[in-house]
């Protein structure tokens, strides 16, 4: 594909609380198996994009373990690859990242050194599945300038969205950034595609006049110089931008449907393999709707949930609507039900934790109860 890639880890959140401590929201585990970043570094490899850039920032050290190999997302290339940066201090730098724009403009040598005529960016925390080729031939068909990935959300609340009108040909007129009263329901994905030398035009001519992010400085101020287009996408798409988001992502694979695009429907979602044993299911255990990883034993009832790697209930324990990550043990007659487990939690036996779908109980990574 004649298109290099960045993907962009994001700031700081609050709103996904304790999960974000001490990891960035793209290393989150999804799904049983994955890591947010999983599907849009597959998404880049599955379209032929075989140079990309990881922008990293806040907490990334498990990020960066889970990045160590680029051969899983088939990047592992002499020509081309995995590029990997952070925020570095030096004489005429001394900040971190201020923005969107500032981070990949520090890294603009990436750029320059690069031939391919577009570039791809997108960010590391949607799930989702796309072939960025048919995103690139729309780009060349409107002749655009830049073109947004968009999607129609209808009937739900898109104030913590950057939000489009567009015209009847797709045209961009207006960009609300979380609007209070939104005037559309189409919102930006944060996916976009630009000619590469336009790109390094644009973070030169923002970041010397002291601006540094691409929706405010790039997309609502050029919005009429520029010509800019949004592209629909219709299918499955969901971003960690809060706890219940996060939450019913990982519901969301339990659903059939869901399921079978990203594990059966090819091209498929690649992640870094850990060569785990198969689960180990000891008599008198129930499992019923529910996603269980490797190396996991499972003694007691697990329903409607989803568990990660080396996971282990007691005996007569009940787990239901429940996100359980690696590692975590928990005890003897114990009840869960609609809760986060972070990884390496200790629930000791006969414990019980009930949240409610709208406010799910959360226990940090380690936690003992």
């Amino acid at each position: 594909m004649r298109a290099v890639g960045i993907i962009l880890e994001g700031g700081k959140t609050e709103k996904l609380k304790d999960l974000v401590a001490k990891r960035a929201i793209p290393a989150m585990p999804v799904g049983g198996s994955y890591r947010a970043i999983d599907f849009t570094l597959s998404n880049m490899s599955n379209s032929g994009i075989n140079k990309v850039a990881v922008i990293t920032q806040y907490n990334c050290r498990s990020l960066l373990d889970h990045l160590s190999s680029a051969k899983w997302w088939d990047l592992g290339r002499k020509q081309g690859g995995l590029f990997v940066f952070s925020p570095y201090i030096s004489s005429d730098n001394p900040f971190g990242y201020r923005g969107t724009a500032d981070a990949i403009y520090r890294n603009i040598s990436f750029l320059k050194r690069s031939n391919e005529p577009f570039v791809i960016i997108a960010s590391g925390d949607q799930i989702y599945k796309m072939d960025y080729n048919k995103v690139l031939e729309y780009h060349q068909q409107k002749q655009a300038d830049i073109t947004i990935i968009c999607k129609d959300m209808k009937d739900e609340d898109v104030s913590d969205y950057g939000v489009m009108n567009l015209d009847e040909d797709y045209r961009l007129k207006e960009f609300e950034e979380k609007p209070i009263d939104p005037q559309s329901s189409i919102i930006s994905l944060g996916i976009y595609v630009i000619q590469r030398t336009l790109l390094i035009k644009l973070l030169e001519d923002i970041v010397s006049e002291g601006r540094f992010d691409i929706v405010n400085d790039i997309i609502i101020r050029y919005r009429r110089k520029l010509k800019i287009y949004g592209y629909p996408f219709e299918g499955y798409w969901r971003s960690l931008k809060s706890i219940g988001t996060y939450f019913d992502v990982n519901m969301d694979f339990l659903k059939k449907d869901v399921r079978d695009l990203f594990l059966k429907q090819y091209p498929h979602i690649s992640t870094k393999v850990k060569d785990e044993p198969p689960v180990k299911y000891n008599p008198g255990a129930c499992v019923k709707d529910s996603l269980v990883g490797g190396g996991s034993i499972i003694n007691g009832c697990v329903e409607k949930s989803v568990l990660f790697r080396k996971v282990f209930t007691g005996t007569n324990s009940d787990i239901r609507n429940s996100v359980i990550m690696e590692g975590t043990y928990i005890g003897n007659n114990c009840r869960i039900e609609y809760a986060i487990l972070d990884k390496e939690v200790v629930v000791s036996d006969g414990r019980e934790l009930i949240g409610t779908k709208e406010k799910p109980i959360i226990l940090k990574k380690g936690s003992v109860i």
